[in-house]
């Protein structure tokens, strides 16, 4: 098996930034299309646990669309063979309160409709 494949990690790093960018201007549409719609799927959120299809797009829909700027400050991809990887990367972001900084991790696994998330995990730092 080969760990960090050149081209696997180009396709993976030429793909999160439209995850980014959904995230920050809150395309539903595209971030629910970025997840895998298995029942398996995960997310773990800062405040909510999310089981399924139908949990992700539910809360993606209902997610006030305020203060979702953030940036990356740390972005790091490893891959695992042609079709598994990682993505974790730590960001920063500003609130009424002050400077946020956090955490995302991704599990990626390339499905016969392409790349998808099949497990992810967002936590803040104190």
């Amino acid at each position: 098996m080969t760990i960090n494949d050149p081209t696997v990690v180009a396709e993976l790093r030429d793909l999160y930034p439209r995850y980014e960018a959904a995230l920050q201007s809150n395309d539903v549409d595209t971030l629910v299309a970025m997840f895998w719609a298995g029942p398996q799927v995960m997310r773990f959120g800062v405040t909510e646990n999310l089981y399924g299809p139908d949990e992700l797009e539910a809360f993606r829909k209902g997610r006030p669309a305020t203060n979702l700027a953030r940036s990356v400050t740390r972005l790091d991809i490893v891959s695992f063979g042609r079709d598994f990887a990682s993505i974790t990367l730590e960001f920063e972001r500003s609130t009424p309160k002050g400077q946020v900084r956090g955490r995302q991790s991704q599990v990626w696994v390339r499905l016969p409709e392409g790349w998808r998330i099949v497990q992810a995990h967002v936590s803040l730092l104190p």
